[in-house]
């Protein structure tokens, strides 16, 4: 049989104007200790220049792999990826972060030794500078398996990590899967489909994958009336992962109750007031389910306090709700600027 240290790990890097940035993300990897890597940036239509970036940093190191595209999405450039990939194992990085020179080494140890079907660093979060910030999801103290259903709840209560690029997966687990292409929120469903076909995911504890939370520039600010489409596919998503839940793991509905609320109160809290019209079938839609849910939203027992007022007061009065929001959160941004000066 072959051994852990033979197999080839392929690492698949979506690129989009990320000149700044890129350069780092690739240097983490080529320092990887686990040396028998392939690094495919895909570059996805990038216009400040990152192409060529990708180029030069290919020519320093023939591991690495570039392949230009038209603008797809990064769900559009990992499946550019997975097409092209040879590894027996496949590991996604964002090209705004980068990695420690362990990771590699120990996730390729830990799918061979641990014998898990999917093996998981932990992250952190970390500012353009560096700075550490607080944990978004919290590592275990040691080593441990987390069986899929498990794993599934903590992602019902944002606790779980739902990322791709803090995994090492098996070639094999993409024979029938791709990343679902035009989608925001491309993680979280495929993660769930892939946790249907095995046992669980074996977690790390050290923090090697870092995430670097970037500034919008000043060029691509968003103004008031701007809106993402992401808060409209978590709340899709959430719909299609209470119809799994329900289905597969029943244990979990009330769970899965608390995080379709959770998506729509999200949705509600960022839509602009602008769209906030009946002409607006989504917004609509969110209201009428929020409706519907009044005895959920009151019952369920994993909705903080906090959630059921707003979902209560949303589903009540949302437009009078989201200005008073709006006035409070301008207020407070307010205030943390005085007391910076």
């Amino acid at each position: 049989m072959e051994t852990n240290r033979k197999r080839k790990i392929s690492v698949i890097v979506p690129v989009y104007n990320s000149i700044d940035c890129l350069e780092r993300c690739v240097r983490s990897l080529c320092a990887q200790t686990y040396d028998r890597l392939e690094i495919l940036l895909i570059d996805d239509g990038s216009t400040d220049g990152t192409g060529k970036l990708c180029e030069r940093l290919a020519a320093e190191d023939a591991r690495i792999a570039v392949h230009h595209k038209e603008n797809g999405g990064a769900s559009s450039a990992r499946n550019v990826g997975l097409s092209m990939a040879s590894g027996d194992y496949i590991g996604f990085v964002d090209s705004d972060d980068y990695v420690d020179s362990y990771v590699y080494e120990e996730l390729a140890l830990a799918l061979e030794r641990g014998k898990y079907a999917v093996a998981q660093i932990s992250r952190d979060e970390v500012d353009e500078e560096g700075r550490r910030l607080p944990d978004v999801c919290i590592p275990p103290e040691r080593e441990r398996f987390c069986d899929s259903e498990t794993f599934i709840k903590e992602l019902l209560l944002h606790r779980g990590d739902s990322s791709f690029c803090t995994k090492l997966f098996p070639r094999e687990i993409f024979a029938k899967h791709r990343f679902p292409e035009g989608e925001l929120n491309e993680d979280f469903r495929l993660l769930l489909e892939i946790l249907q076909e095995i046992p669980g995911i074996g977690i790390l504890p050290k923090q090697g994958y870092h995430v670097v939370c970037r500034q919008e520039s000043t060029t691509r600010k968003r103004t008031k009336d701007s809106f993402s489409r992401v808060f409209l596919d978590i709340v899709e998503n959430a719909d299609k992962v209470q119809e799994l839940v329900d289905r597969k793991y029943p244990a979990l509905h009330e769970y899965a109750v608390r995080f379709n609320l959770y998506q729509r109160l999200d949705y509600m809290l960022h839509v602009p007031l602008p769209q906030m019209k009946g002409d607006n079938a989504f917004y609509g839609n969110v209201k009428k389910y929020l409706r519907r849910h009044v005895s959920d939203t009151i019952k369920n027992p994993y909705l903080t306090g906090k959630n059921k007022g707003y979902l209560l007061l949303l589903t009540a009065a949302p437009r009078t709700v989201r200005g008073v929001h709006g006035w409070k959160m301008r207020f407070k941004e307010k205030q943390e600027q005085r007391q910076a000066i």
